[in-house]
């Protein structure tokens, strides 16, 4: 199927509970940088955190690729800044700061093979274990970005590893976060399956939390004439009433 077919299938997706997205055991989502989880998993946090679902969230990269250019925030400070922004952006949602991983690989250069692969495959891994978690949620492999990519690559492997370990099934699912920039035209695959999840309660939430990345959406770093802000247009796609989430098959 084209892209735009995909895309438009996953918006008329059903409606579900976060009961039939994760029957049992917590959650881990998994975010290539700090914003994504707050984007295309604000609500499912802040609805699994209201209902007492453990949640563990982990950081892949160090997101300093967003401006490279700055000397205002070189690396390690715009490192420093992007982490403390996620620390804020999830306490609105509910989620406290020992429940979260950052991993701190390259930014644009994470990792799907390898030993550096191997090992953050494996903190995805542990924070499942430490929530008994029944479902992990990571960037859709469709996104155009190669860290997205990577990311859900990583997810997967940290499926077969806590199968492996434990037995059992956890489940896996994607959130799509540029796959919606995607040319129409692109070809993807199979009609989509899932679910999306109302989070019309957590919106206020949900919106604080994309606000605290502060770095992201407004000019706080302007020295920087390359440097990355999210545009209206792609906030708004993401303060709809409904998260969309897509089965990812073993």
């Amino acid at each position: 199927m084209r892209a735009d077919a995909v895309l438009a299938a996953a918006e008329a997706l059903p409606v579900h509970t976060l009961e039939d997205l994760v029957p049992a055991g917590g959650i881990v989502v998994v975010a290539p940088h700090p914003d994504d989880e707050s984007l295309g998993c604000g609500g499912l946090v802040a609805e699994a955190r209201a209902q007492g679902v453990p949640v563990r969230l982990v950081v892949v990269s160090d997101g300093v690729g967003s401006h490279p250019n700055s000397r205002s925030h070189p690396p390690e400070r715009l490192r420093d800044l992007r982490e403390s922004e996620t620390l804020a952006a999830v306490a609105h949602l509910g989620l406290a700061p020992e429940h979260v991983a950052f991993l701190r690989l390259p930014d644009r250069f994470v990792p799907a093979i390898g030993p550096e692969a191997e090992a953050a495959a494996g903190a995805i891994a542990a924070a499942a274990r430490a929530c008994g978690a029944g479902a992990l949620f990571v960037t859709w492999e469709h996104d155009p970005h190669c860290d997205h990519a990577a990311s859900a690559a990583l997810a997967r492997r940290a499926r077969d590893l806590i199968c492996r370990d434990l037995g059992g099934d956890v489940r896996l699912y994607a959130y799509p976060v540029w796959g919606w920039t995607l040319p129409p035209e692109t070809e993807i695959g199979a009609a989509p399956r899932g679910i999306r999840l109302d989070v019309t309660r957590h919106l206020p939430a949900k919106a604080a939390a994309i606000a605290a990345h502060r770095s992201q959406t407004t000019d706080l770093i302007a020295d920087d004439p390359e440097g990355f802000r999210l545009e209206p247009a792609m906030l708004a796609r993401f303060a709809r009433n409904h998260e969309i989430f897509l089965e990812v098959a073993p």
